[in-house]
């Protein structure tokens, strides 16, 4: 399978260094008795490291033409391939296949990064997720109030844990070779302090929508007037100028709660 053409619309980057995938298995925490959920199985090269610690590994691949070469493998082995885009593939039915927890490992082309990570810390049988990105979206995962990379990532991910960037991995590790390097982000689940509803995941969506601007700007659209939200920022302890990423998830959820009190 050496020939195998690289499709750019699946963004197929692969790593082959064995010692690497095994130092990434090892951060993911794997033990003998955990079932994994791996999407983007590729070549299988990170697939044959998880097999050799886990349970059961669930892989899902989008590209069909590696069924055959993937299946041929990987035969009477852990392995159980799904040829399928995970993000069409809902919870319920993937919980089904599972069968219950399970720790979530992934290399993860650019374009559906936020998208998965988003939806799979919402899932309630993900006890960890250990996923290899772009560094810079790492950097936005990890980042701290007042700094350039602090936005709706970031936020999102510190709701359901306390995101660790593990690794960082050169672009030379990959095959095709990306523009960019990339970083491993761990994130061991918890459940949130509070409820989370897609209402308060709109809410900082709304107030990062231009960072540019005041929060008060950006936020103005909720049915409450900005004096009334300047007021809201200055009871938090901020200024009125204030903008989106100088509020701390707890400033976020106090504020959350002071705006929606307001408006009942």
């Amino acid at each position: 399978m050496g020939n195998h053409e690289f499709k750019k619309k699946f963004g197929q980057n692969f790593l082959k260094d064995e010692s690497l995938l095994t130092e990434i298995v090892k951060i993911s925490g794997i033990m003998s008795d955990d079932v994994v959920v791996e999407i983007g199985a590729g070549m299988g090269a990170l697939t044959s490291v998880l097999s050799k610690f886990a349970k059961k590994v669930y892989s899902f691949e989008i590209d069909s033409d590696l069924f055959e070469f993937l299946e041929n493998k990987f035969l009477n082995t852990n392995v159980q391939f799904v040829f399928e885009d995970i993000m069409n593939f809902c919870d319920e039915k993937l919980n089904q296949l599972v069968g219950g927890h399970f720790k979530l490992v992934a290399n993860l082309p650019y374009y559906v990064t936020s998208p998965i990570i988003t939806r799979f810390l919402k899932n309630k049988n993900m006890d960890s997720l250990t996923v290899m990105v772009q560094e810079e979206v790492a950097d936005r995962i990890i980042a701290k109030p007042k700094s350039k990379d602090y936005g709706v990532l970031t936020i999102i991910c510190s709701l359901f844990g306390e995101p660790e960037k593990a690794l960082r991995v050169n672009r030379s590790y990959f095959t095709p070779v990306p523009k960019v390097d990339s970083a491993v982000i761990k994130i061991e689940r918890k459940d949130p302090e509070f409820e989370i509803s897609e209402k308060f995941i709109s809410f900082i969506k709304q107030a990062f929508s231009m960072r540019r601007k005041k929060l008060s700007s950006n936020l103005s659209g909720l049915g409450i007037s900005k004096p009334e939200l300047e007021s809201l920022l200055t009871k938090l302890g901020h200024s009125s100028e204030a903008r989106a990423e100088e509020l701390s998830l707890s400033e976020f959820k106090e504020l959350y709660e002071l705006i929606y009190d307001k408006m009942l």
